[in-house]
């Protein structure tokens, strides 16, 4: 495990900009899993910049995100499906069937968790996985306890983390669907990469659990430490309550 600590915001998000865009330029066929919220919109804006100067070319990209909200449509405004094409997918020659993101409205979540596995699995697995933290530990929704060997599935989200979303949905966390679809652990952990952000001091108490505390299915973040090629990019204030061990 690889931890990285910047000055500033600014400097991890472009430090994981960097990384990205270094695995599109090594690879023939990259394939990225991808995440949302605010933290991920500094890093897509840095790629968008580097594509608009002629510097990035995603037209052999696929990519994965992490999860959906349940009972949102594509064309929703709240939905992670709506939240990538705002923010990466329209401003870059990423080939629409490339792009992938769960249907939340699927008739059948479950068959639509195991297509989703499916499709993974023929595009030759994940090579890089972008992940934030939620102030539950959780990596994508794998809200506690999640199993380290869990796929991709229907998940319960926690009240911490409605709350923590309410942000676009008018600040209400009754709005925040209570379902979603995410990439279990064991999905996550299959990727050849893991990069985890976290900026701000609210992250800095579950940063130092994920990083120093137990390896538990409690906190899902801390299953990174399981991987053998992990980085973790924090600015100062996320890395202000962990300490180096030799965990």
């Amino acid at each position: 495990m690889n931890v990285i600590v910047t000055d500033n915001p600014e400097q991890a998000f472009q430090c994981i900009a960097d990384m990205i865009a270094n695995e599109i330029r090594r690879s023939s066929t990259p394939v990225l899993g991808l995440a949302t919220g605010r933290t991920m919109e500094n890093i897509y804006r840095l790629l968008v910049q580097q594509h608009k100067a002629g510097a990035l070319d995603f037209s052999d990209t696929t990519s994965f995100n992490l999860d959906e909200y349940v009972g949102l449509a594509p064309t929703d405004l709240n939905s992670y499906h709506h939240y990538m094409q705002n923010h990466l997918f329209a401003h870059v020659n990423m080939q629409a069937n490339r792009a992938h993101v769960p249907n939340g409205i699927a008739p059948d979540l479950e068959m639509e968790c195991a297509r989703y596995e499916a499709a993974i699995h023929a595009a030759g697995g994940i090579d890089l996985q972008l992940l934030g933290i939620g102030e539950t530990g959780h990596i994508g929704f794998n809200e506690p306890p999640s199993a380290f060997d869990s796929r991709t599935r229907v998940v319960h989200l926690d009240e911490v983390t409605r709350r923590q979303n309410s942000c676009m949905f008018d600040n209400d966390p009754d709005r925040v669907p209570s379902h979603a679809l995410t990439m279990g652990v064991g999905t996550i952990l299959d990727a050849r990469r893991l990069v985890l952000v976290a900026v701000g001091k609210g992250k800095a108490a579950i940063v130092n659990e994920a990083l120093n505390g137990p390896i538990s299915e409690a906190v899902s973040a801390s299953a990174i430490r399981l991987h053998d090629n992990a980085t973790i990019i924090l600015d100062t204030a996320a890395a202000s309550d962990w300490k180096r061990t030799t965990r």
